[in-house]
């Protein structure tokens, strides 16, 4: 694995740490009863982008750690993801 490669895939798995970590510990401005005129009340009474993207970077990385060295070793590879060749008419 190239390390442009390698660093494609963190920037995925990153971003879908994103994503899935940003709904937690998230207050919105109706729960905390004091909407900003022009918003929601679904928007956050305070943004912590800076504490989600450290939690996002960790979480990324521990994921990333096996997913590079399945990818290293073998054990997932383009043909594995082949689900024409698995699951198609020849199978």
């Amino acid at each position: 694995m190239a390390v442009t490669s390698a660093l494609v895939v963190y920037a995925c798995l990153w971003f879908l740490c994103l994503f899935c970590v940003m709904p937690f510990r998230t207050r919105t401005q109706g729960d905390a009863g004091e909407v900003v005129p022009g918003t929601p009340k679904s928007a956050p009474a305070q943004e912590q982008m800076g504490r989600t993207f450290a939690i996002t970077s960790v979480i990324a990385f521990v994921l990333w750690i096996p997913l590079c060295a399945a990818i290293i070793y073998g054990y997932i590879s383009a043909d594995t993801m082949n689900l024409y060749k698995r699951f198609g008419p020849d199978s």
